[in-house]
């Protein structure tokens, strides 16, 4: 996927859920992987052309100690983009005080709390995640699977509580066109060290509809369309 690919991808995405408003401080979270620094590059090559003006701070949630975020630093520094890493005792707390049997909720949730806090210290109104097309679609997967609900990710979410805004800007960006973005423009992607990586429920989700399109194919493309049009409890309409 090329860069000006990935910008009509969001631009279509932030246009039709109206995700920026002029004067918007943007804080994007940046975990070191590949979805992340698609982010990035995305919305820093928006806000070169974009009508309404907006500003964006990079914020890393460190989980584990002695993670490496040199090759992150070193891109904002090259997209002259301010980058925060906000020390915490996450991975301590979630893999060996707690020891959760499923951590990913409890890490998840303390991750968003950090990062949130951290957003509104720098001033900013929104907050963007990576979340993208597969996200979406394997969500509602876990969501009807686990939970016995049709429910998915918002395009964007106001949290009252912090008085922020969250947005998906890669709504419609296929996971395989990032992993194409990461290979083409070379990103030097984070290691990530979470000892529960790949041996997850997502996963189980992700093997699942792989499964179901290669069984069926379009299938994927087809539940993404009904999450779209399904008037899902939280969606905003177009």
């Amino acid at each position: 996927m090329t860069l000006q690919k990935l910008l009509s991808y969001t631009r279509r995405a932030v246009d039709d859920y109206k995700m920026i408003e002029p004067g918007d401080k943007i804080a994007v979270g940046i975990s070191g992987g590949k979805d992340s620094l698609t982010l990035l590059y995305a919305l820093h090559g928006l806000k070169r052309f974009y009508p309404n003006p907006f500003t964006i701070e990079a914020i890393t949630v460190a989980v584990f100690k002695d993670m490496d975020f040199s090759p992150v630093t070193a891109l904002c520094q090259k997209l002259e983009i301010p980058y925060t890493v906000v020390p915490t005792e996450i991975g301590e707390i979630v893999f060996h005080e707690r020891k959760e049997e499923n951590p990913c909720s409890l890490c998840a949730k303390m991750r968003k709390g950090a990062f949130n806090e951290q957003a509104k210290i720098l001033g900013c109104n929104k907050v963007a995640y990576a979340h993208h097309k597969d996200d979406i679609v394997e969500t509602m997967l876990m969501s009807m699977i686990f939970e016995g609900r049709f429910h998915s990710f918002s395009p964007y979410t106001y949290l009252d509580r912090m008085d922020l805004t969250v947005i998906r800007p890669l709504l419609y960006v296929p996971e395989a066109d990032i992993i194409g973005f990461k290979n083409k423009y070379q990103l030097s992607v984070c290691k990530n060290p979470c000892p529960a990586d790949g041996h997850t429920k997502r996963e189980y989700a992700k093997n699942l509809v792989c499964q179901l399109n290669t069984e069926n194919p379009g299938a994927k493309e087809r539940m993404f369309t009904a999450i779209i049009n399904g008037n899902m409890a939280g969606w905003p309409q177009k």
